[in-house]
């Protein structure tokens, strides 16, 4: 599959899917003329890394886990435990906000608000 019918299939441009690849996420093979080609199963992947922008990975994860995805004996249990550890890492994250909002408010109601 060429690099238009690729882009078409996933809903992408030509250059998101240049840009995957040359961050290392997807691989096409070169012709003799310089096209690239993707394997069927391309179109997997880069709805995978659509889906997974989309729930808040950044293309570093994207790409940390990619491997072990296609590796493992239960995909469907590996992206489960991506997402539970996803999940775990933003509500982490907003317990942490929240107390710094709630520090940012006090200290609002303060004469000198920047002393310790």
């Amino acid at each position: 599959m060429r690099i238009g019918e690729l882009a078409q299939a996933c809903a992408v441009s030509r250059d998101t899917l240049r840009f995957y690849e040359q961050r290392g996420l997807i691989a096409a093979q070169r012709s003799a003329n310089g096209y690239r080609h993707y394997p069927a199963d391309m179109v997997q992947l880069v709805l995978y890394i659509k889906t997974a922008q989309r729930l808040g990975f950044t293309l570093g994860e994207i790409g940390a886990s990619v491997a072990a995805l296609w590796q493992a004996q239960d995909p469907d249990c590996a992206v489960a435990q991506l997402l539970q550890d996803k999940l775990n890492l933003i509500e982490t994250r907003m317990t942490e906000l929240d107390a710094l909002r709630h520090e940012l408010k006090q200290r609002l109601g303060q004469r000198c608000p920047l002393n310790p």
